[in-house]
């Protein structure tokens, strides 16, 4: 099933463009992939080549974390078919937390699962960074395999958000050993995800490879998939070294490169400015987004730019190939002022020619796919609550139960509260059950059937305050690929598909909404959008799906770019108020949120914060100032 990446609509011409001017504004060159299974085969091939290439042993450095995953597989599928053995190779982690936990919460276990498990590689050829008990002190034990992991063949790794490389953290040493560190509270925060949210039961140690052991390796290939590590892969490729972005010192090796997808390169300045770079192809859209490129930087609406502004920004191109300055701007005005509609389900009895959305039919059957029992409110509450308002039959699609996302405390609140309410005694039972969970194993499914149900009920209660029938209305579709207990999840299977595939026959919508969320590669956002657009893939030939359109949103942290919006639903202050009490509703996921990430905000801050930019963003074109604004982009 293909990865979901977002059509291309203009851009940079690389074909016949030197290789140097390509690179221009890179000190580590970035070689951009469309998805990282794409990437991942191409590097696969790398190391294969170098490892029948070799002569005696070939020493392999591998990544921790979830980034090599698609990597492993396809090394694993490459070795079944026959095209390389791992007999003579010595494969070396470059981290492992201390002392080491159980084996399903080790920072190794996806490597062991995914990778070594499945090859023909010498159990003595493997080598982790952890404390060797034949060893007097633990600093022993680190020199040794410090002094094994020199001058490795071949270094594949992953960065962390800050650029953390293994657990070298911000303001680690560039002469940096193999050696035991403090884990700061942020690592052990984003780590907490492997011991199901809890920071207490997070190890506050680790045992990690060096930089300097890292850069003694005769070559290295940097990897990074995904949205949220678009920033820190632009600032590992184009700025200083720095201790601040331990990855940057990479930038000093002789023989580097990093593999990247689409969505952790956006940030880089051939994807962000092109027309820095070389010649370009200019859609549109394309033109559009140059144009806010250029807003943005010298803080000027679009009617107020000059010739001037065009040529000395490095836009001279779009003049000549387009037309001159003033039509350009009237142009780009028009396009981005016809994006903003208060009708997102199409504005009955009117003029639609410029209008994001076709009156007609009206009203819609609409279907909005929410990953979690929560995505739907935070991300695109406000458009929600107006296409019910508006009168359409609007459907919410619950994909996963979220059932993983409740806290064990929560549970046994609800537990007091039915045993208060008369509603019978079961608060011992589950306790008992809570207690004899054990770390690193699945929940219990009787604990887990409670969560879902929690969660359950707050969806119901969100839609409810503003007037969708829960009963009829709103979907659980419970996708098998989440329901593992645990934090990792199954593979997407057409038992997801099916399911997705019954709800949309059923409803066969004019209108379908879906999380546009590219930040995590293997996160369950991606998973289900992705299910979503293979059932509709599945569905070609229907008929009601010649009249269908598929918008996607965005989460609580990241929005759309301007040059990539196709519809901006503007919202009141009190639509900002009762989009924010809708969110309310989802009170397990308040203030003591299992899997926070980096913003320790609630989720109403964060999408509060997302929509006013935007609307703030617009203002600052030259646009009508809104309260909020929600945007859009269509798929198809």
């Amino acid at each position: 099933m293909k990865k979901f990446t977002l059509p291309k609509d203009g851009g940079l011409i690389e074909a016949g463009l030197p290789e140097g001017i390509l690179h221009s504004y890179e000190r580590i060159p970035a070689h951009i992939f469309e998805d990282e299974d794409v990437a991942s085969a191409d590097l696969a091939e790398v190391i294969i080549r170098a490892i029948n290439g070799s002569y005696g042993v070939f020493r392999l450095g591998l990544t921790t974390g979830s980034s090599p995953v698609s990597l492993y597989r396809e090394l694993v599928r490459r070795h079944k078919a026959g095209d390389v053995s791992f007999e003579n190779v010595e494969i070396f982690s470059i981290d492992e937390y201390y002392p080491a936990p159980a084996p399903s919460q080790s920072r190794n276990n996806r490597l062991y699962e995914e990778l070594i498990s499945k090859i023909d590689v010498k159990h003595g050829n493997v080598h982790v960074p952890r404390y060797d008990e034949v060893k007097s002190t633990v600093t022993e034990s680190n020199a040794a395999f410090d002094k094994m992991a020199k001058g490795l063949d071949l270094l594949v790794m992953g960065v962390g958000e800050q650029g953390q490389l293994g657990f070298n953290e911000v303001g680690s040493s560039e002469k940096s050993r193999t050696r035991t560190v403090l884990l700061s509270y942020n690592s052990r925060k984003r780590q907490s995800v492997n011991f199901k949210g809890n920071i207490d039961e997070t190890p506050r140690n680790a045992i990690t490879m060096g930089v300097s052991t890292m850069l003694s390796a005769k070559r290295i290939v940097l990897i990074a998939w995904g949205e949220d590590k678009a920033e820190i892969v632009r600032r590992i490729v184009e700025e200083k070294p720095t201790s601040d972005c331990p990855a940057s010192f990479l930038q000093r090796h002789e023989n580097i490169s990093f593999y990247v997808d689409e969505n952790s390169a956006s940030l880089l300045t051939r994807n962000v400015a092109p027309w820095l770079v070389g010649p370009c192809e200019w859609t549109p859209k394309f033109v559009r987004k140059a144009v806010v490129w250029l807003c943005e930087k010298l803080h000027k609406p679009i009617l107020k730019l000059t010739q001037g502004d065009y040529l000395s920004n490095g836009l001279g191109e779009l003049l000549e190939q387009i037309d001159s300055y003033d039509q350009i701007n009237i142009k780009v005005f028009n396009d981005l002022q016809h994006t903003i509609s208060g009708w997102p389900g199409g504005k009955p009895n009117s003029d639609d020619s410029t209008r994001p959305v076709p009156s007609s039919p009206f009203p819609k059957r609409v279907v909005i796919f929410s990953p979690h029992p929560d995505d739907d409110v935070i991300s695109m509450g406000g458009t929600f609550i107006r296409l019910v308002e508006q009168g359409h039959d609007v459907h919410v699609a619950y994909q996963t139960s979220g059932n993983v996302a409740v806290h064990d405390d929560v549970v046994l609140q609800h537990m007091d509260a039915a045993r208060e309410l008369g509603f019978g005694d079961r608060f011992e039972e589950v306790k008992e059950i809570i207690a004899s969970k054990k770390a690193g194993e699945p929940e219990p499914r009787a604990l887990l059937e409670l969560k879902g149900a929690i969660r359950r009920s707050e969806a119901k209660a969100s839609v409810r305050s503003f007037g969708l029938n829960d009963q009829t209305n709103a979907h659980f579709l419970n996708l098998p690929f989440y329901e593992t207990g645990g934090i990792k999840k199954g593979e997407r299977t057409q038992k997801d598909i099916d399911i997705i595939v019954e709800l949309l026959n059923e409803v066969k919508p004019h209108q379908i909404y879906l999380a546009g969320d590219l930040a995590d590669p293997h996160g369950t956002h991606r998973v289900c959008t992705e299910a979503a657009l293979e059932a509709l893939n599945q569905l070609k030939g229907a008929d009601w799906l010649e009249e269908c359109h598929v918008w996607l949103y965005r989460g609580a942290w990241m929005e759309w770019e301007l040059g990539k919006v196709d519809m901006a639903v503007p919202l009141s202050p009190d639509e900002v108020i009762k989009k924010r009490h809708a969110i309310y509703r989802h009170l397990s996921q308040k203030d003591i949120v299992p899997f926070p990430g980096e913003d320790s905000r609630e989720f109403w801050q964060r999408a509060e914060e997302r929509t006013q930019n935007t609307a703030k963003l617009y203002d600052e074109l030259g646009m009508a100032e809104y309260q909020a604004i929600e945007v859009f982009v269509k798929l198809f």
